[in-house]
């Protein structure tokens, strides 16, 4: 497999994970087992708000925003992993760790590939500005 086929793939990876994520959340609160014990818009809020800002990076193909919304996947996959010990919420469990583990695998591999192949899509002058551990202390040019 070629580099931009695997790229392409892991992009779709990636928007596959994280749009299905946001569909399964909506049509489970909304539509299949709304929440008794809490209000429906403050699990939706506390669900779906985390993974609205890296949409537009995704979308973009940022390698950065890949990078990031890698980290934001360990508590969906947590989540349906404790959702999935449930008999009643097995399935929705399973799901939203399956769409957590998709949009991870997909955030890792499309940010590998494109950092590998334009190693400038990093910003140097971040929030290390520029210096990494095992460097020295030594600003990276």
């Amino acid at each position: 497999m070629s580099r931009a086929a695997a790229t392409r793939l892991f992009r779709a990876l990636t928007l596959g994970g994280i749009l299905g994520l946001l569909a399964l959340i909506l049509l489970q609160t909304l539509w299949w087992s709304p929440p008794e014990r809490l209000p429906r818009s403050l699990v939706l809020a506390v669900l779906t708000l985390p993974l609205l800002p890296p949409l537009r990076g995704l979308l973009h193909g940022r390698p950065r925003t890949h990078i990031a919304t890698g980290l934001l996947t360990l508590p969906y996959f947590l989540i349906g992993s404790w959702l999935a010990v449930t008999p009643e919420l097995r399935g929705y469990g399973l799901l939203m760790a399956g769409l957590s583990l998709l949009l991870f695998t997909g955030c890792l591999g499309y940010a590998r590939l494109a950092l590998r192949s334009d190693p400038s899509a990093t910003d140097a002058d971040g929030p290390t500005g520029g210096i990494s551990p095992g460097d020295g202390g030594q600003r990276v040019r």
